[in-house]
Formats: C-alpha cells, structure tokens, sequence
C-alpha cells in the first residue's frame, strides 16, 4: 500500500473514531446544559461564536492557497521553500489575529444594544465574548501550523489531538455545570483547554519537524516572492463569504430576526445536521485527487461511468440521510430533549429539503474541481446577493421560515440547474440532456421513498414511538428495510448503481438472479 494511500486511510479512521465519541457526547451534553444553563444562555453562546466565524471571514481563504504552495516543496523535501512560505503563513495570520481582535473590541461596543434586555448578566455576555475570542484568536497566532500538518496529509495528528483535548473539555464541562452550575466556570474552562491544546500541539510539532524555523520579517518579505497566494487569495474569497452567509450565519440571523431562546431551539436541531454532513465530508474525503488523476487521463467513458457510479453512491447515502430525518427528526427532539423544543413542521421540513440541496450536488461539484473549473466566480456573489435579498424580505414576517427560503432559493437554481450544465459541457465536453436523461431517475425514485418516509412517520413510527426505547425498536426494525427496497429499486432502473454493485461480484450475481424472477 502506498504512502499516501495509507495516510488517506488513517485520516478516514481517526475523523470516524472522532466522529463517534464527538457524536455521543454531543448529544449527552446538549441536554445537560439546556438543563442546567438553559435555553437563552446556550443560544446566546450560539450567537457570539457566531459572530466570532464572520470576524474569521477575515481569513480570506489564505490557508487554502498557503498549503495548496506546500504541495511540492513537501514532496521534494525541500526545508528551506516550506520555511519561507510557513514564515509568510505565520506573518498573514498574526496579522488577521490582531485584525479580529481589533473588529471583537468594537463590536462588543454594541452588546449593551443586543443584549441589553436578555435576563443574562452583561458582564457574563462581554466574559464570554471575549473568552471565545481569545480562543479564536490563539488559533491563529499559535495553532497555524496545523495546516503543514494537513498539506502532509496528516490530518489524523491535528485530529487525535484537538479532538482528543475537545473530548476531555466536554466531559470536564458537564461534571462542572452538573455539581456547580456556574456560568462562568463553563466558559473558563474552554479557555483553559485551548491554552493546554496550544501547548500540547505546539510541542508535537517541534517533535514532528525540529528543522522548522519561523520569521515573522522574512515571511513579510516573501509576501512579494509569492503574489501567486494573494491572487488566489481573492479568488476564493467570494466563495468563502457566500459560504460563510449560507451555512454558518443560521444563529445570527435567528437571534436577529426571532428570538436568542430560538437560537438554543433551533441549534438542537443544528447539532444533528452539522453531525451528519461531517460524516458525509469524512465518507468523502481523499476522493477530489483520485478524480482530478482519472480526470486527466482523458479516458471520457470510464470518467462517466465513475460519474454515475458515484452519483448512485451519493443518492444511497443521502437517502439515509434524509429518510432518516424524514421519519426520525422530530420523534427524536421529542424523546431526546422534550416535547417544548420541537420546531414547526413547516422549519423541520425546510431544513431537510436546503440539507437535500447540499448533498446531492456532491458529485457535481467533485467533478467542478476535478476539472479546475472556478471561473463561474459571478455563481457565488449570486447566491450571495439572493439570499441576503430575500432573507431580508421574508425573515422579518416569517422568521426561521424566511432565512431557510433564503438559503433555498439562493441556491436551488445555480445547484440543480446551472452547475451541471457548466461541469458538463465545459468540463466534461459532454450534452447536458445525458446529464438529466441520467438523473431524472434518480429524483423519481428520491421522491417516491421520501413520501413513503413521511406516511411512515405519521402513521407508524410517532403513534408507536412513545418513549426513545421505542423509537429506537423501530428505527431498527423499518428503516433498514426501507433502505434495502430502496437500493434494490436504484439497482433495477440505474445503471451508476448496476457499476456500484458489480465491484462486488457475488452480490450483483444475486440481485441479477432476483431482478430476472420478478421481471
């Protein structure tokens, strides 16, 4: 097995082993600080880390074009290239950590205006603003050589230890708020464990690469050496403040347009879907290289057919993502945290569907990168400036329900319609009518079983569902029956799923066998 191979294999394990512990306590957690926080302290918090992620928008996208120039010089070993564009790194992100901390102090100036009215003392909101801010700030002053570990696709090291010191934090925050219920406490101890993470980590990497050596004046200068990272810098930038507005500004817009006890409401929710979409980007990951390699080979039949073999693979996965929460979502809430935290089904719905959007464009948007195709840049300000607009328009009257048709509606037509059609004809030289006469099959089948999920859940699983025991019985017992009928129906009138499952020939023998008997 190869080096790289191996480490991409190492990478996946350790995300999963992560994923798991992070997925149980998160779930533990959540209820024992809505219990003994409550409801507005846990959705201020969810607001100020909130505004906290649009100050690190001032990152511009530098890391990704840092380490996108490490590439090569940590193939060839060469010491002195990585010190010189690590120095560069060092010097941007100092600067970005005072310039975040400069943007902190002035905004924290209209706290009293925000929050003013909330029953939660001001000081504990300024002690807590400015205790994550500190802890953001590290991150950038101290923690940025993570991504030399990351561009030696040693992911699994930054994992085992950030995670390992969040593990801990957690667990040493619930002991805490169980026998203390102190606010202050709560927030303290995140500080402390990112001041310890810093340490630890720091002192790994000096282990891993002794011949690093880092100059703040020198990385200035390299500044002029390498305008490459500035010119890709503003290419990336558009995408990463439309992303930053679609997908990480939820608990700013609910707190500005509803209710900071909703931001706790609505991030219950969050909490599932955030979890969910790691574990796909886990699944995911490694693939883009594997693609661009098969991509370049100029082989277009065996590039289409990968395509639509990984088209299958991804509509599996989505549809025991969202049959999951089709017929699960709400009868979990309900047994998990109680029946006074559930949202409306008109939110629950939405949110699914935007979820939907997200992970069935996966394989599009693999194939975008495969192909280098960024140009599209006008795509993310377009989104961008639709989904501030209606956000805007309909959130006022329509709360929750009108930043989720923002997100939608920004999104929906450039993801379903125009990205296909641009990958296609531009990347892949192909018709785009063989992309919908492909597709189309796949949303028909999606549809039928998600209205199947939907009866399920309305007339089986909530009246049945009394207590999480039962919920849990029958989640085991119809939705792996669901899933199955499901791929068995994908194989009969796909042929990405017929490539899928020919990788393992017994099993293809047998759904042949079984698709010949009832035909």
């Amino acid at each position: 097995m190869g080096e790289r191979v191996r480490r991409s294999i190492m990478n996946i394990k350790v995300g999963m082993l992560f994923y798991v512990l992070s997925l149980l306590l998160a779930f533990f957690s959540r209820k024992v600080f809505l219990d003994y926080l409550g409801a507005e302290f846990l959705g201020l918090t969810g607001m100020l880390m909130n505004i906290l992620s649009f100050l690190s928008v001032a990152e511009l996208g530098i890391g990704t074009s840092i380490v996108y120039f490490l590439y090569k010089p940590l193939q060839e070993d060469n010491h002195e290239k990585i010190n010189e564009i690590m120095s560069m790194l060092a010097y941007l992100y100092r600067c970005i950590g005072l310039f975040m901390g400069a943007c902190g102090i002035v905004i924290s100036l209209f706290f009293p205006w925000w929050f003013g009215h909330l029953e939660t003392d001001l000081l504990l909101v300024y002690f807590a603003f400015f205790s994550f801010l500190a802890t953001a700030i590290t991150g950038y002053v101290f923690n940025y050589r993570q991504l030399l570990i990351s561009a030696n696709q040693k992911q699994y090291v930054v994992n085992a230890y950030f995670q390992s010191i969040n593990v801990l934090q957690s667990l040493t925050q619930i002991l805490l708020v169980y026998f203390y219920k102190n606010l202050y406490l709560w927030v303290a101890v995140g500080l402390i464990f990112t001041i310890i993470a810093c340490i630890v980590f720091n002192y790994r990497i000096r282990k891993e690469y002794p011949w690093l050596r880092i100059n703040l004046k020198e990385g200035r200068r390299n500044l002029k050496t390498y305008p490459e990272v500035l010119k890709k810098t503003r290419q990336i930038f558009a995408q990463k403040i439309k992303d930053f507005i679609l997908y990480r500004s939820d608990e700013i817009l609910v707190g500005a347009f509803v209710s900071v006890v909703q931001v706790a409401y609505y991030g219950n929710y969050m909490i599932i879907v955030n979890k969910l979409n790691f574990l796909t980007n886990i699944l995911s990951t490694g693939m883009n290289a594997g693609i661009g390699n098969l991509v370049a080979e100029g082989n277009m039949q065996n590039t289409m057919k990968v395509f639509w073999e990984l088209t299958a693979v991804r509509f599996l996965i989505t549809g025991i993502i969202i049959f999951g929460l089709l017929m699960f979502f709400q009868p979990f809430i309900a047994c998990w945290l109680g029946e006074e935290y559930l949202l409306d089904e008109l939110i629950v719905y939405l949110l699914i569907f935007n979820i939907f959007i997200y992970l069935s464009r996966g394989v599009v948007e693999i194939y975008r990168s495969a192909c280098g195709l960024f140009q599209d840049v006008w795509t993310a300000w377009t989104e961008l400036v639709l989904n501030i607009s209606v956000t805007l328009c309909l959130a006022p009257f329509y709360g929750i329900v009108g930043m989720l048709l923002g997100k939608i509606i920004s999104v929906f037509f450039i993801a379903i319609f125009w990205r296909p059609y641009f990958v296609f004809t531009k990347g892949l030289d192909q018709k785009v009518s063989s992309y919908w006469r492909g597709m189309l099959p796949y949303y028909l089948i999606f549809a039928v079983f998600a209205a199947l999920a939907i009866l399920l859940r309305y007339f089986v699983v909530e009246p049945l569902s009394t207590n999480l025991f039962y919920l849990m019985g029958w989640a085991l017992l119809i939705f792996p029956l669901l899933i199955v009928v499901y791929l068995l129906v994908m194989f009969v009138l796909t042929r990405g799923m017929k490539y899928f499952i020919a990788r393992k020939p017994a099993i293809y023998k047998v759904l042949t066998c079984y698709k010949r008997k009832t035909t």
